[in-house]
């Protein structure tokens, strides 16, 4: 028999990584140690504008992330976040804050005490904390801020601003040998060594293992692929996951979903962010509901129950399930941040939408309710299944609003039992 505790939920083997905690009033969030793989966020507002930060952090969180970033690249930014903070504990927020520092983080944290106590966690670039001899004089004041707070922090490298000493002083020792190696892997030397080091050194100045996460973002999905592994087989501690700079629309999300899966798959990865470019209009939220589809996909996680859906073909002429489809993905998302509470369990629920006769009755009884709706040249009624059995049959110009309804009686009835059943 497996050991559960080497083996994520869908079965692939879970890496043995230290457990983090980050935490907010009475919202603790744990990374690594078994875990659940927790989704992370950015915004992308102007930090001291503290109202319009605190709203979109919040849009985030009812999105489903559970640490939201935002930059600290000022005084001004410095001197907003309690602010940013404040709102939210009256918004009834409590996602943990991360703080997002380059270059004069030492300054910030040490100037701003309350700036630092209303964060919940640290990211510090180790190519941006100084150079020369500052370098870890500069990185030794963050720690000790993150030590006088008891906050965890996160040694975030990219390899857009990776430690040009350290890559210079590898490309030297890689030059200098009989078979040198390729350039390629020696960044890759390059982005481990700046993330391990600066742990370690982390934990000589008094920081526990336990209280670090490492992450080395790349924006190549090979790239990525095999500097994870490489921090997989090496490193025990938490890794934060993402491609960096992964663009927009189709492109990122599709990069980035490779990237991810094939890691998360391996075991590989304690939390994740996506990093899409957002098209102008789009919401923020939609790099949150990439993360999640993509662990909910793998089978690590349950969000929002699940829509099956026909692609549509020559049997399918209508667009009626089309739009069926898209009504109901809406409305079981748009009512999630009400359900998780009221009807424990509900994102594990399976519905199907289909459009015709071929697969439409299979589907329908696979999922928890299903309905297959008629296509070209089949009578017009649309059988509704419910626990794999044929329950009822929906006909007329309401199918659609009836449907819903069936779909909304069906979770009151399933899951505000159990919501509300006594224990034994």
């Amino acid at each position: 028999m497996q050991d559960p505790t080497q083996f994520n939920s869908n079965g692939s083997p879970a890496r043995p990584s230290l457990q983090a905690r980050v935490a907010w009033g009475s919202n603790v969030v744990t990374m690594g140690g078994g875990a659940p793989v927790r989704i992370q966020s950015m915004t992308n507002t102007d930090t001291v504008d503290a109202v319009g930060t605190a709203i979109q952090v919040k849009e985030l969180a009812l999105a489903g992330s559970e640490m939201v970033r935002i930059t600290v690249n000022t005084p001004e930014a410095a001197q907003a976040v309690p602010y940013i903070r404040e709102q939210l504990d009256r918004m009834g927020v409590s996602v943990p804050l991360v703080g997002d520092f380059h270059f004069n983080g030492h300054r910030l944290l040490t100037d701003f005490p309350d700036c630092a106590q209303a964060l919940s966690k640290y990211r510090i670039n180790p190519g941006n904390v100084g150079k020369g001899d500052k370098k870890d004089r500069q990185f030794g004041q963050m720690i000790e801020a993150a030590l006088r707070w008891d906050k965890p922090v996160r040694i975030g490298v990219n390899w857009g601003s990776l430690d040009q000493e350290l890559l210079a002083s590898l490309m030297d020792a890689n030059a200098a040998l009989a078979q040198p190696l390729d350039v390629k892997k020696v960044m890759y030397q390059a982005l481990i060594s700046s993330a391990v080091g600066s742990a370690e050194l982390a934990q000589s100045m008094g920081m526990q293992a336990s209280q670090i996460i490492i992450s080395c973002k790349v924006s190549g999905v090979q790239d990525l692929i095999a500097v994870y592994r490489e921090l997989g087989r090496t490193t025990r501690y938490p890794l934060h996951l993402g491609l960096t700079e992964a663009g927009m629309g189709t492109k990122g999300t599709v990069a980035s979903s490779v990237a991810l899966a094939v890691l998360l798959q391996e075991g590989i990865g304690d939390t994740i962010r996506v990093s899409l470019t957002p098209a102008p209009g789009e919401s923020r939220n939609q790099e949150v509901v990439v993360a999640a589809e993509i662990l909910q996909a793998l089978g690590l996680r349950s969000f929002v129950p699940s829509v099956t859906a026909c692609p549509g073909c020559g049997r399918t002429t209508s667009t009626t399930f089309q739009e069926l489809t898209q009504q109901i993905d809406n409305f079981l998302r748009e009512q999630m941040p009400v359900w998780r509470t009221r009807y424990p369990g509900v994102e594990g629920m399976k519905v199907a939408v289909m459009g015709c006769i071929v697969n439409g009755p299979g589907e329908s009884k696979h999922a928890d309710i299903g309905i297959s709706l008629p296509g070209t040249g089949e009578a017009p009624a649309a059988p509704v299944f419910i626990d794999g059995e044929k329950r009822m049959t929906l006909r007329g110009d309401a199918i659609a609003t009836d449907f819903q309804a069936v779909v909304e009686n069906y979770i009151q009835q399933r899951f505000g039992a159990a919501a509300t059943q006594s224990p034994t």
